[in-house]
């Protein structure tokens, strides 16, 4: 399974594991877990990075109405996921 570091707000590294990725209205969004535990929390992070940067920069969607929207469609596309 591919694997991404994201850097905290406080600097810490976090390796997340890809699940699945999407592309909704223009923008591209993953699917992402802390371990490989079929029973892990799933997270939704969208790519944000601009077309100077060479590496993607990805945030969390917290937005309820677009968070619930993006839960659906990787729903749909993951079978046994909690999507929080």
């Amino acid at each position: 399974m591919e694997t991404i570091q994201i850097t905290s707000e406080d600097g810490e590294q976090i390796q997340f594991y890809v699940v699945e990725q999407t592309r909704v209205n223009g923008k591209d969004y993953i699917l992402v877990t802390e371990t490989e535990d079929e029973e892990a929390e799933a997270y939704i992070l969208k790519d944000v990075s601009s077309d100077k940067e060479t590496e993607a920069v990805y945030e969390f969607v917290e937005e309820e109405d677009e968070l619930n929207a993006l839960a659906a469609v990787f729903s749909e596309l993951v079978d046994d996921t909690d999507i929080v």
